[in-house]
């Protein structure tokens, strides 16, 4: 029996796929082998020898620490998409409430409720809530994953001009984007043209190679077109407070959009603060569970790994009556790992992992001898073994 834990409330979408027989759901289970988790902070925890993996229902990893786990041989997973429509719909709307004053027509609505003839009084006080409209306009999106690919194209089909921006663009997603937007291999084209700029990376820390730790800042802010709104529905790190509110006061920027509130930010003149939304439908919440438990279930049980922040893409279907995984570091190779075993391959696939001293093997036999596992866990390099059957 797998045990399984929650550290947030997991949409039953997902909870209810996983085989009652074979796996024990539950907050608080001794000994998890692998933990399902939203937004619980995790970098302080200790993980016994028997974790097997860590799925977040979200895109974000930065609450789960990443490198310690693939070190301990943790394979850490995310659901890249799965909250897609939520945040592109958020941004959208974002465009829409930055450009007209919407929220404060409301709220003046609501402090003449109950007076004489409030109809009279809307039309003689609306002018002081005008604004501008989207069609036309230039949208300039930064990084051109699940989210903004599907901004970009929606933001087309509303009569935007649209540059993209992403250095690492596969060619998978640059099939998914519209031919009407530009994609521009200079950010800066982005920050002379666009009137909004919405931006879509994953945070990396200040410590580490191609960081976007204050991405936007006074020095890209200062290239940007006068008047510009900045969209951020990624991270809060991603900008750099103090710099954006200077901008505001100076006139530069128009309106910052957040979707991560703080003691900076909250009630600051000039920013839209949205109280993290951004993946908060029914809908996306039970994709990400969904996606979550499904490759969870799948790394369990048949060793594959889709979807991964710090291991490889490794999968392949069964060839054999037994598989091998093995987690281990560079030093030791699919070479030696099969001649460990002592058996002879149905078949391989290993691959490295992008930033950390850490590979994937998965080999498939017809038999194992009861030793294997022994002496491929004393292989210098090996992190863990398991032996599926």
């Amino acid at each position: 029996m797998y045990k399984i834990q929650t550290l947030n409330k997991i949409a039953k979408q997902g909870t209810d796929i996983f085989d009652k027989a074979k796996y024990e759901i539950s907050d608080a289970p001794e000994a998890p082998d692998a933990i399902l988790v939203r937004s619980a902070k995790m970098h302080d925890m200790q993980f016994g020898s028997q974790l097997l993996a860590i799925a977040r229902a979200g895109a974000g990893t930065n609450n789960i620490p990443t490198a310690r786990c693939a070190e301990e041989g943790i394979v850490v997973f995310n659901t890249p998409g799965a909250n897609a429509e939520a945040v592109k719909e958020l941004a959208i709307a974002a465009m829409l409430l930055s450009g007209r004053d919407v929220i404060g027509g409301i709220d003046w609505v609501k402090t003449i409720a109950g007076t004489p003839d409030v109809a009279a009084q809307v039309e003689a006080g609306k002018s002081a809530y005008v604004g501008g409209e989207i069609y036309g306009k230039t949208l300039g999106v930064i990084g051109l994953g699940a989210i903004g690919a599907k901004l970009v194209n929606d933001a087309v089909s509303l009569g935007m001009n649209v540059y993209g921006f992403d250095p690492y663009l596969s060619a998978e997603a640059a099939w998914k984007l519209t031919p009407n937007a530009i994609h521009t291999k200079d950010v800066a084209e982005i920050y002379k043209n666009c009137d909004f700029i919405s931006i879509h990376v994953p945070y990396i820390d200040a410590s580490k190679e191609n960081s976007t730790h204050h991405y936007i800042n006074k020095n890209t802010i200062a290239q940007m077109k006068k008047g510009v709104v900045i969209m951020n529905l990624s991270r809060a790190e991603l900008v750099n407070d103090d710099d954006i509110l200077a901008a505001i006061e100076a006139g530069h920027v128009s309106k910052y959009v957040t979707d991560f509130p703080n003691n900076t930010t909250a009630g600051a003149a000039g920013v839209l603060a949205i109280p993290h939304l951004g993946a908060s439908t029914p809908e996306s919440e039970e994709k990400c569970a969904y996606m979550a438990a499904v490759q969870t279930i799948d790394y369990i049980e048949n060793g594959n790994i889709v979807n991964s922040v710090n291991m490889p893409r490794v999968t392949m279907p069964r060839a054999g009556a037994v598989r091998v995984c093995v987690i281990h570091r560079g030093a030791v190779d699919a070479v030696a790992i099969t001649a460990a075993i002592g058996a002879e391959a149905l078949a391989v696939v290993s691959a490295p992992a992008r930033g950390v001293d850490v590979a994937y093997t998965m080999v498939d036999v017809a038999d194992i001898a009861d030793s294997a596992k022994a002496t491929l866990e004393a292989l210098d390099g090996v992190i863990k073994v398991r032996i599926l059957k």
